[in-house]
């Protein structure tokens, strides 16, 4: 089995001419920890990946895997592994084939590539298919040939490029649930990139938000949720409303938030109810403050048709004081 390594990335930058994709980030990722890079679309978060697998070259900074600096080493000698989105299958090989590719580039002999290939397809449940081709597989099945043929080189840290993003949401969650047990069993860092706040909540230890190449925040996903240290962050991961209370720019879940209807007896700020969103177990409240301010209010379902709240309707709404959360104004 490999041994899990850490790593540190000591302000990694990386420079396109003149545009600056990722500026000097620092980040200590622990061993065996799964981490997920998390943000929007040209954040950095890919362009971190690729240089941590060597694909992509550093402009400043270092990778330190282990103890060793590792900016000038091929991919293949940093005993890192990677996992893209699309899987890239070679269609005319047979599973087994596919997963044992690399030993056979590394010059191991067949029978202790093909041995080694089929104890990667029985983690992944995948032995019974060793002999189909990638075209008579499914895509859950397909990613798990490919999540196979990453492990078999025994990598300390598999690197992981929106590997979910393919599959339907029904079997994206079953999926993620593997991948979280994959890297239990084999105690090995995972760093998996997303742009899902859903997915990155599901399987990470740690999260790192990333925003226009820099780390807004780097934490636990209950960290993230619940003590967002800017903005951008509580924008991002989703749940809050970001409103500003006596000068302050302050975060409320919308799930703390309070639907009472109006009367002479209620307490808290006026609001009229711009849309009902029925999400099952919740209803998603949208609202709009008397000065004009969005406010989101996640009410659960049960309480909810207690009052039979309508659009257009005038309602009070209110919170809990420790509730708030005080972030940075940085947009």
């Amino acid at each position: 089995m490999p041994k899990a390594v850490d790593l540190e990335l000591a302000s990694l930058t990386k420079r396109y001419g003149d545009t600056l994709a990722v500026d000097a980030i620092a980040l200590k990722i622990r061993a065996g920890t799964y981490c997920c890079l998390l943000g929007p679309s040209g954040c950095g978060k890919t362009t971190t990946l690729r240089m941590i697998a060597g694909h992509e070259s550093v402009s400043d900074g270092d990778i330190v895997i282990g103890s060793e600096v590792v900016n000038d080493q091929p991919p293949a000698a940093r005993g890192t592994a990677m996992m893209f989105q699309s899987y890239a299958l070679f269609p005319h090989l047979n599973v087994r084939d596919n997963v044992a590719f690399s030993l056979k580039m590394r010059g191991i002999a067949k029978s202790e590539r093909h041995a080694r290939a089929q104890h990667m397809l029985s983690l992944v449940a995948m032995q019974a298919y060793a002999l189909r081709l990638p075209s008579q597989l499914s895509g859950g099945q397909q990613q798990r040939v490919a999540l196979a043929r990453a492990l078999v080189t025994d990598p300390s840290i598999l690197l992981l490029d929106e590997p979910l993003s393919a599959l339907d949401p029904f079997l994206r969650i079953k999926v993620r649930a593997e991948l979280k047990r994959f890297q239990r069993e084999l105690g090995i860092t995972f760093i998996h990139v997303t742009h899902s706040q859903e997915e990155a909540m599901a399987l990470a230890d740690l999260i790192v938000v990333m925003n226009n190449g820099t780390i807004e925040q780097a934490g636990t996903p209950r960290e993230i949720f619940n003590e967002p240290r800017t903005e951008f962050v509580a924008r991002f991961i989703g749940g809050h409303n970001v409103i500003p209370i006596n000068g302050r720019t302050v975060t409320i879940r919308s799930d703390r938030v309070a639907v009472l209807p109006d009367g002479a007896e209620a307490k808290g700020r006026p609001a009229r109810i711009a849309a009902i969103e029925y999400q099952g177990a919740a209803v998603l409240v949208s609202l709009t403050l008397d000065e004009g301010l969005p406010l989101a209010a996640l009410v659960p379902e049960r309480v909810f048709y207690q009052h039979a709240f309508e659009p257009g309707q005038t309602v009070r709404v209110r919170w809990q004081q420790g509730d708030l959360h005080d972030v940075s104004a940085a947009a």
